[in-house]
């Protein structure tokens, strides 16, 4: 391959970026998808780079999803600036990808040379191997092994874009990492928590990644054995989720997480310490982010289900949080449940149909598009679905009672900025004994018996509120709306919920949400939420 060469007095970041665009128009995306790459931008890289101190003349570091180096040339751009103590960094970098590492190879000579001419040393290693079987045994051990020799200097920093891909729980990865993983796990988190284990004590670590990992079940092992060894000082939200990575064409709300590592500091009283919480909208308001300093006992939450990194808008966190967590209620106390609707379509493509008879031999089927904000359309023209379901011995276990349930999508649009957009369902508003469920909708019901109307109605209008969706996006972790989440969400008294469905079922406009929960609650903190943009 022949390689842009280095323009006289470019920056390393710059050249780097430079290189990395000249790769994304050399190569496929959806090769590039394959193996998790996306490219970190200029600003990105020098931004997390910002979050790290250093105050050694020798400064170990790796980058253990290194694509064109970038993040390295950040860093070391970073530790040279005004008043650096730094002499000498040894730099270990690993990228699997072989074009990708002689891509690599040449943005770190010309650091090298950048930081010649400023008479430090730089001393780096790249290793083509897959970064996660290489070093998953110093998950298991306090000194950690390196390159399969005797025991290593741990590193000083840890900065990474790590790759963004799910892996079977069979995949050799997941098995040799097994002390982190749950489910099938991300191969993000598995960097994360190998890149912790080769930090030495006080040793720092930046990662930029997707939300996920904050929440839920799949990562909750994963949270445990990280926050048990790393300590977050800031965290960085981005407010879209195409901005971060526009040019591989990404959409993933991301963070960026900065933390240290320390012994036996989870255990140690955490009121007094704070994080700083930062926010950018992307890319062109990076430089000036929003900060706040938040409460750490206010972000890392312990609950009866385990750790959850909650990363509240700093905009409203304060006045919901205070709304929300004094409510006593919640659905496991109402004796309510939430599930996932049982139909998967492609395991019931025999029983699925463009059209029928609901009084006789089908019922409805309800896909996440039937479901709007506080209504439930069925059917629609504009879908290219089967709306229709056989109701017959076959379907049966597929099938739910025509009964109240409160409809929610399990997930939200592309750039919708609300996770939570929930409908009342009352019995008999579509004909027939019997509805179908698909597997893209949760529904809210009361196991042994059923919902009110105005229980109906009320839980619908509060998960349609801007209160509870800021809230949950600040438990939830992910795009998904997770059922796991909405169990243990607080909830006001049933009486209040009532009050507020028989409101509900009175209002001629039903986007006024938050303005009849706030008369129902008798808050007027909640005026200062109800300006706020409803996507």
């Amino acid at each position: 391959m022949k390689l842009p060469e280095p323009i006289a007095s470019e920056l390393p970041v710059d050249y780097a970026d430079r290189l990395a665009a000249w790769y994304s128009s050399q190569s496929k995306v959806e090769d590039r998808k394959s193996l998790g790459q996306y490219m970190t931008p200029a600003g990105v890289a020098r931004f997390m780079a910002a979050q790290i101190v250093s105050t050694r003349e020798t400064v170990r570091l790796l980058d253990p999803g290194a694509g064109t180096g970038i993040l390295t040339c950040a860093l070391c751009e970073r530790l040279v600036g005004k008043n650096s103590k730094v002499r000498k960094i040894d730099a270990v970098a690993y990228e699997l990808h072989p074009p990708m590492a002689l891509v690599l190879h040449k943005s770190l000579k010309y650091l090298e040379t950048f930081l010649a001419g400023r008479n430090i040393q730089l001393s780096f290693k790249i290793e083509i191997a897959d970064f996660v079987l290489s070093q998953a045994s110093a998950l298991n051990v306090e000194s950690p092994t390196l390159f399969g020799g005797g025991r290593a200097e741990p590193f000083d920093v840890v900065i990474a874009n790590p790759p963004y891909f799910k892996i079977a729980k069979s995949d050799p990865r997941a098995q040799a990492a097994s002390a982190v993983v749950y489910g099938q796990p991300n191969i993000y988190g598995l960097f994360m928590a190998v890149s912790a284990s080769l930090l030495r004590e006080k040793g720092q670590l930046i990662f930029i990644t997707p939300r996920s990992f904050a929440s839920g079940p799949y990562f909750q092992r994963f949270r445990e054995w990280f926050f048990a060894r790393m300590q977050p000082h800031s965290i960085h939200v981005f407010g879209s989720r195409r901005a971060t990575f526009r040019r591989d064409e990404v959409l993933q709300e991301n963070v960026i997480l900065a933390a240290r590592r320390k012994r036996n500091w989870s255990v140690r009283p955490i009121r007094s310490q704070q994080v700083t919480i930062s926010t950018s909208e992307g890319m062109s308001d990076l430089r000036h982010p929003s900060k706040s300093r938040v409460p750490l006992s206010q972000i890392l939450v312990q609950n009866s289900h385990g750790i959850v990194l909650r990363i509240p808008d700093i905009s409203e966190s304060e006045t919901v949080r205070e709304i929300v967590d004094c409510w006593q209620g919640s659905l496991a106390t109402y004796g309510l449940w939430i599930s996932t609707g049982p139909v998967v379509p492609f395991r019931a493509t025999d029983l699925l149909s463009d059209s029928g008879d609901i009084m006789t031999s089908h019922a409805p089927l309800l896909w996440m598009q039937h479901v709007d904000t506080m209504s439930v359309t069925w059917p629609l023209l504009h879908v290219r679905k089967p709306q229709f379901i056989k109701n017959g011995p076959v379907a049966r276990k597929l099938l739910v009672r025509n009964d109240n349930y409160v409809l929610i999508r399990r997930f939200s649009a592309k750039e919708q900025h609300r996770r939570l957009t929930a409908a009342p369902y009352e019995r008999g508003t579509l004909h027939g004994e019997a509805l179908g469920l698909e597997n893209h909708l949760n529904y809210l019901y009361r196991p042994h018996g059923s919902l009110s109307p105005e229980e109906t109605w009320g839980l619908a209008a509060l998960f349609n509120s801007f209160l509870l969706d800021a809230y949950f996006r600040s438990i939830n972790g992910n795009t998904q709306v997770s059922a796991t989440e909405l169990r243990h969400m607080p909830l006001p008294s049933l009486d209040i919920i009532r009050e507020i469905g028989r409101r509900a079922r009175k209002a001629s406009e039903l986007q006024h949400v938050d303005e009849l929960i706030e008369e129902v609650l008798h808050d007027r903190r909640i005026h200062s939420l109800r300006d706020k943009p409803h996507d």
